[in-house]
């Protein structure tokens, strides 16, 4: 692949994101720090980026230069169906960011009995109903110490990310989420409470914490799915 077709690449796929919905050129120039004029200009195919031009659009949108290789071997907007109950295990980044999980991305698949997901209820945000549905991580240590006993440090959790509404999943029940927090993933019992996402954890020895959404932003926009089954031990 030259630098031409590298380009070519990261264009469509920009372009491809920006049609989903989860994407736009204002969220593009916040995370590249370039004007809006020059995106426009590059994925109008006006203009070229320079090679660090390049790399900061990558890391903006948490892709590798193997993954433009991917896409070209696999088409540049592949459509693969989920496969039931084969789950991949990602870092905390990638279930917050990624519409679409990157094979480079993907730590270890997690199998699953073939039906456990297939039935799950999904409530999706508009945004988020083209993205890859579920995915798994490790619970880190600071994350389930606040929600001891119910979860434990390094276990898995998988996250229906189509279910990003506050409506409770079962009656009486409240649903576990996980949660953009600042820059980070986090798993709590979430509210909506005077223009604030309300993380309440289980363990009452921690703080609740609150994320002001702004009068702009709704919640489903920081929650990143619904935890619907943990893992302990493999």
């Amino acid at each position: 692949m030259n630098f031409t077709q590298m380009q070519d690449r990261l264009r469509v796929e920009l372009l491809r994101r920006i049609q989903r919905g989860t994407l736009s050129v204002s969220l593009l120039a916040r995370q590249t720090g370039f004007g809006k004029s020059h995106l426009s200009n590059f994925l109008h195919a006006r203009r070229q980026l320079s090679l660090e031009g390049i790399d900061r659009m990558l890391a903006a949108q948490h892709m590798a230069a193997e993954d433009l290789l991917q896409l070209g071997a696999h088409g540049l907007s592949p459509e693969r169906p989920e496969e039931p109950g084969n789950v991949p295990v990602v870092s905390h980044n990638a279930a917050l960011f990624e519409p679409y999980i990157r094979p480079s991305a993907v730590q270890m698949m997690l199998q699953l009995p073939a039906g456990a997901l297939h039935l799950m209820k999904a409530r999706p945000a508009a945004s988020r109903r083209s993205w890859q549905r579920f995915v798994a991580i490790r619970i880190a240590h600071a994350d389930a110490l606040p929600m001891d006993p119910l979860l434990f440090p390094d276990a898995l959790a998988v996250i229906d990310r189509h279910y990003n509404s506050l409506a409770s999943y079962r009656a009486g029940r409240l649903n576990l989420y996980a949660i953009r927090n600042g820059a980070h993933l986090t798993l709590r019992y979430a509210d909506y409470v005077a223009a604030r996402l309300v993380l309440r954890p289980l363990n009452l020895g921690f703080p609740v914490d609150l994320i002001d959404i702004g009068p702009e932003a709704s919640p489903d926009e920081f929650i990143a799915g619904r935890v619907v089954l943990t893992i302990n031990e493999l």
